[in-house]
């Protein structure tokens, strides 16, 4: 079969990262972040399209000047519980630290998730670069990149081992020889490392995909080469399309390196589509968009997030950016210090670089059906992405890139015209993992 295009859904809520108006659209309910049956609707009208996954994002921090959305919002693997009664075949993402949390429960609940949908959920790895998020964990300090990526290295392989305690036939149930399990299927962990002593096994057995799928999002060196480790699908930072480019070539160059298959790490790309009648009408609303996001104050905000929630309100505005690089370390430390190296480059005031944090940029997926469709296979046949997390406003946008972009997809034979599997791995084409202390082959 030749390649094809994954398409996951990101739901907005009110209003994420540099969103900040949505809210007020009257289309958008005040409550769509808690309330579960809009992401139930969102599940079922992308699987109703026959989208990959749902992903839903997360962190553990907050103060009053993040987006909205973060304000007040569901806990992901309670939420992703809940939609998988809903949904049948699309895949169930849900975003956890491996900075504040522990291997043997957050095992324990994604293997839940795993079973509850029938083999559809996914991990989406993060460190956490809200350095408040510590004083949530009863700690005084948030650790640095290097022990934040060290730890989410062995926490991966911890967890991955405990999905593994029972061989898939540990279950005979066998009511006339008196033998539910058999013993010799049921594997303790013993794992002892630099940051966990975890001894297992696990108390839930696997599910039909093996093990949900990793997710990353790695852009640093650290992350690129976590995602090339030990991820099975990536959100890429996207970009222009030659960035895009340089991106994928260079996390399938380190997957290789690692003697794992290019081909079983997806790269989706983030893609916030603005579909209309016309392309014309398509950058009015673009335009339209940012006006009605352009928000200073909230602006300013969000630029402290690469600065671990970093209060910039307390310098002048129209001075010279201040000296902060020692706060990069432990917040977004990529995006900080390229924030950084522009300001002094081209001597920007904090007024600038604020503004600079949501300036209009047109999006490469902006217009009509066709030329949206048009994009996306140019995108896809340069080699910047095997699949796109999208992200739209409204149900509304939703529905329009359904109708028009998706069919086009489809008829260009880059798109599916039915689910291939019934679980996650099956359909992004990716292998069911053997149980390590399995003799036979891994079932799927």
């Amino acid at each position: 079969m030749s390649r094809r295009i994954h398409l996951a859904l990101h739901p907005y809520g009110v209003g994420g990262p540099g969103q900040h108006g949505l809210w007020k659209d009257p289309r958008v309910a005040k409550n769509a972040s808690i309330d579960v049956n809009y992401y139930i609707r969102q599940a079922q009208a992308a699987e109703h399209a026959l989208f990959d996954a749902l992903f839903i994002v997360d962190s553990q921090f907050i103060n009053a000047t993040y987006p909205h959305h973060y304000l007040n919002r569901l806990e992901p693997l309670t939420l992703l519980s809940a939609v998988a009664t809903h949904t049948r075949h699309i895949g169930l993402v849900g975003t956890a630290s491996s900075t504040y949390n522990a291997p043997f429960n957050l095992a324990r609940r994604f293997a839940s998730l795993d079973l509850i949908s029938g083999g559809r959920a996914g991990w989406n790895v993060v460190t956490s670069f809200d350095t408040g998020t510590a004083r949530n964990f009863g700690l005084d300090e948030h650790p640095d990149y290097a022990s934040r990526y060290g730890r989410a290295l062995e926490f991966v392989q911890v967890t991955q081992g405990l999905w593994d305690s029972y061989e898939n036939d540990a279950f005979p149930a066998d009511v006339e020889r008196n033998v539910f399990l058999d013993p010799s299927k049921l594997h303790a962990l013993n794992h002892e490392g630099e940051h966990f002593k975890v001894a297992g096994p696990l108390n839930i057995s696997r599910s039909p995909q093996g093990q949900p799928v990793i997710f990353q999002a790695g852009v640093s060196e650290e992350g690129r080469d976590l995602a090339a480790r030990v991820a099975e699908g990536i959100y890429a930072p996207g970009g222009s399309l030659e960035e895009a480019q340089e991106y994928y070539v260079d996390i399938k160059r380190r997957t290789a390196a690692y003697g794992r298959d290019p081909e079983h790490i997806k790269i989706f790309i983030h893609g916030g589509p603005v579909v209309a009648a016309t392309d014309e009408a398509a950058r009015r609303r673009e335009r339209e968009i940012f006006e009605e996001d352009n928000d200073f104050d909230r602006n300013l905000a969000l630029l402290g997030r690469s600065f671990g929630a970093y209060d910039f309100s307390v310098h002048e505005l129209d001075a010279p950016f201040p000296e902060v690089a020692h706060l990069a370390e432990k917040g977004g430390r990529t995006n900080a210090t390229q924030i950084i190296a522009r300001a002094k480059e081209q001597n920007l005031t904090l007024r600038e670089v604020a503004d600079s944090v949501n300036q209009f940029r047109r999006s490469p997926f902006t217009g009509s059906p066709r030329t949206v469709a048009d994009t996306i296979e140019q995108w896809f046949e340069a080699g910047t992405f095997d699949g796109i997390n999208l992200a739209f406003r409204t149900d509304d946008e939703l529905e329009l890139f359904i109708d028009g972009v998706v069919p086009l997809l489809q008829k260009r034979g880059l798109f599916r015209t039915a689910y291939e599997a019934d679980t996650l791995r099956g359909n992004l084409g990716l292998p069911v993992p053997a149980n390590r202390y399995s003799r036979g082959p891994a079932s799927a």
